[in-house]
């Protein structure tokens, strides 16, 4: 990539000229054709998600440079999958552009999401660029899965554990800390940059999967079913869950409502970073960790027993913070007697075309 051309403009070169740079990030036995051909194994389901991002809305160069606005396009869609208990196999992107963009930054977003998928070895196998007022992003990924391991917000159970696989409120802490750098100046210079990171660069966890899918396995059980049955048949632990893209709170309440249950969550139990406790009082923290947004956590409900096990598995950060109920909402529980249960509803968080 050449900085030194950073003055030359998408017009400059036009679509086939930023195409001919951009097949660059792309693996070119699978590009050059009206479509990418994806092999998949027999038998299981092709899963398939698309992420929309905006200039000044998921973006800006205020706090995010092009790289890490690319690697946080990337993860948000691999975090997709994961949250499905899906394997990524490619990406493709749709980009559109003002003419006065220059090449340099299209460049260097295509270069962050290098970085993020060279994690996980997920290719850019195609995409489309057009023309547009405003810089926009949209990322479609597939995924293939076992159709016994897969992840939907529809399965929780009554009795289920609420699983968080990491700490939630850092992303937003990160981003305040961008916003406001006033804010920082408790703070050490390393926790700083940690916050920051949890913003700028996001990780995926599909770290996650194959540790659950071990511990769902060695925990399945062999049932006894009626005689029109099949006998033996081996019963699969059921995991439910997505993401918390978009809040810890917003990922409790889609999947309660998807699986027609309740919830109830205790806020001491809600893994927070080891610097809020000095800097930020607790009603900002848990503001931070539930409405926040952009963790990349996985929320999954599943029976205690494996719960137990898939935290002690993931370590630090990994908590059991409730319970699925049979009640249709989810109360934030306080331990302190003078701090009443609070009721909690989408309303709350960010939502696009709220007021």
């Amino acid at each position: 990539m050449n900085h030194n051309l950073s003055s030359e403009r998408v017009r400059d070169i036009g679509e086939q000229g930023l195409l001919a740079r951009l097949q660059r990030f792309c693996p070119p036995d699978v590009i050059g054709d009206d479509a990418a051909v994806l092999l998949t194994k027999p038998d299981q389901p092709l899963i398939v998600t698309t992420d929309m991002l905006v200039d000044g809305v998921h973006f800006s160069d205020v706090t995010t440079s092009p790289e890490d606005a690319g690697w946080r396009a990337a993860a948000a869609n691999l975090s997709d999958l994961a949250a499905m208990g899906a394997t990524p196999l490619g990406i493709t992107i749709g980009l559109g552009l003002p003419g006065d963009v220059t090449v340099n930054w299209v460049e260097r977003l295509y270069q962050g999401m290098t970085e993020c998928l060279q994690q996980y070895n997920v290719p850019i196998v195609g995409g489309d660029i057009v023309r547009s007022p405003i810089t926009t992003l949209s990322i479609t990924a597939f995924g293939q899965a076992d159709p016994n391991f897969i992840i939907r917000r529809s399965t929780a159970q009554i009795g289920d554990a609420i699983v968080l696989t990491g700490i939630h409120g850092a992303s937003r802490a990160g981003l305040e800390l961008l916003l406001h750098p006033e804010i920082a100046q408790t703070l050490k210079k390393e926790d700083q940059t940690a916050l920051i990171t949890a913003h700028q660069r996001p990780k995926p966890r599909l770290d996650v999967l194959p540790i659950l899918w071990e511990i769902v396995e060695s925990q399945s059980t062999i049932v006894q079913l009626s005689e029109v049955e099949v006998q033996n048949l081996k019963s699969k632990i059921t995991v439910a869950g997505m993401d918390s893209s978009d809040g810890l709170a917003d990922a409790v309440l889609q999947i309660c409502r998807s699986s027609q249950v309740g919830a109830i969550i205790a806020a001491s139990k809600i893994p927070l970073p080891s610097v809020f406790q000095n800097w930020l009082t607790l009603e900002r923290s848990l503001e931070y960790a539930l409405y926040g947004g952009e963790d990349f956590e996985l929320i999954l409900c599943l029976p205690p027993e494996p719960a137990l096990a898939l935290v002690q598995k993931l370590g630090t950060g990994a908590a059991i913070i409730g319970k699925i109920t049979s009640d249709s909402t989810v109360i934030l529980h306080y331990e302190k007697p003078e701090i009443p249960d609070q009721v909690l509803t989408l309303s709350q968080g960010f939502q696009h075309f709220g007021q």
